[in-house]
């Protein structure tokens, strides 16, 4: 476990609002998410903080694998790091040398509260939950327009496709559907907002430096690449139940190719090795253009990558989150979760193309599909490659 300095924050935001409750905190501690897609939908909510708080020093805790994440990030003057194996206690000790006078806890978990509640940080918000809310200071009350992303039951789902389509989507399924304030980003932004933050909505935000760009570039050969560059990412870690098919991802580079002389960029991470090869495999044969790099690049490396990128066609994912939030538009078929809940960007941002079937069991939250996968099946291959040149146009 290790601190890492970053660069003192960047004084382009807004003017801040007076500080409510009489707290001035000069040393604030944010106890981050765990995920790297869910650490970018936090990113609003830490860029209100620095505009509430621009004077204070604030902390950053994560995982270590999200930490260079953190790099030239205009909201966070030092990062803290834990390990897999990091007991509480010993991330409570890291923190109590600090002098943190106030803490953020974003996840919703009972170890997050236990952390800064051991580290004894004299104030300490997060949402009320149970079995947690005696560690903190101010449990704050959920959001009314919240919503639960609770997994469908395989009856559930099976009535649901029985049913005729027009009758069969649930009061949760309509809401989805229209409620633009049901994202994630708003539940760390009524965080913030607890502390006195503005609680409107901000676009997801992260910096890559163009040197970055450049030694990334360079590390793989892509400088002097003729046509436009494009990214893929077929995997997704939650399951396979959020997985285009990758015959599709398949048919669709190849059409897209034939369509723009583009060349590919595969991404993914070790576990998708099996995935990306069957792709680059498909794609040599008929000589479609392209770099596996899947398992290959750091995190800045993929930072960097996705930003060279025109457009990103992905699943819902990590990557998706940080192609979106460095400016670069995605193309994303959504099965069995949300857009409307967990998609990239501002909800409504028009750079993005965010595909779905008019599958009745969509979205079901679970990571495997219990019958034949329909909502991934309904969503086309020219359906994403109109997509994903729609995008280019913009």
């Amino acid at each position: 476990m290790e601190n890492m300095p970053v660069q003192p924050p960047a004084s382009s935001l807004a003017a801040p609002q007076q500080s409510e409750g009489g707290l001035h905190p000069q040393r604030i501690l944010i106890r981050g998410v765990n995920w790297l897609g869910d650490a970018v939908m936090t990113t609003p909510a830490l860029l209100r903080l620095r505009e509430k708080f621009p004077a204070a020093h604030v902390a950053l805790l994560c995982p270590e694998k999200l930490r260079d994440l953190w790099l030239f990030h205009p909201a966070i003057n030092e990062v803290i790091t834990f390990g897999q194996g990091d007991r509480t206690i010993n991330v409570a000790n890291k923190l109590r040398a600090g002098g943190f006078e106030l803490a953020l806890v974003l996840p919703n978990s009972p170890r997050s509260a236990l952390e800064v509640f051991f580290a004894r940080i004299p104030h300490r918000i997060g949402l009320a939950r149970p079995w947690r809310n005696c560690f903190l200071t101010q449990a704050v009350k959920p959001r009314a327009e919240a919503v639960n992303m609770r997994k469908r039951t395989a009856a559930e789902i099976k009535k649901l496709v029985a049913a005729d389509v027009s009758r069969s989507r649930t009061s949760v399924s309509r809401a989805l559907t229209t409620a633009s304030s049901a994202h994630q980003s708003h539940e760390y932004l009524h965080l913030a907002a607890a502390l006195g933050a503005n609680p409107e909505p901000l676009a997801p935000q992260l910096f890559v430096a163009p040197e970055e760009v450049e030694a990334a570039a360079k590390k793989f050969g892509l400088e002097n690449l003729s046509g436009p560059i494009l990214g893929m990412n077929p995997g997704a870690e939650y399951g396979p139940a959020k997985r285009w098919p990758v015959e599709r991802f398949i048919a669709a580079a190849q059409e897209i190719q034939k369509r723009t002389n583009c060349v590919w960029l595969l991404f993914g991470g070790t576990g998708d090795a099996a995935i990306t090869g069957q792709i680059a495999a498909s794609l040599r044969a008929s000589r479609v253009a392209f770099h596996a790099l899947a398992g290959q690049t750091t995190l800045r490396e993929l930072m960097a990558l996705l930003k060279l990128c025109r457009v990103l066609l992905t699943n819902d994912s990590g990557p998706m989150h940080v192609a979106a939030a460095l400016g670069t538009p995605v193309v994303v078929p959504f099965g069995s979760t949300s857009p409307e809940l967990t998609g990239p960007g501002l909800p409504g941002d028009p750079r993005h193309r965010l595909l779905k079937s008019d599958a009745p069991c969509s979205p079901c939250f679970l990571r495997e599909c219990p019958i034949d996968f329909r909502c991934m099946q309904g969503i086309g291959v020219e359906r994403a490659a109109a997509a994903v040149g729609e995008a280019l146009k913009r």
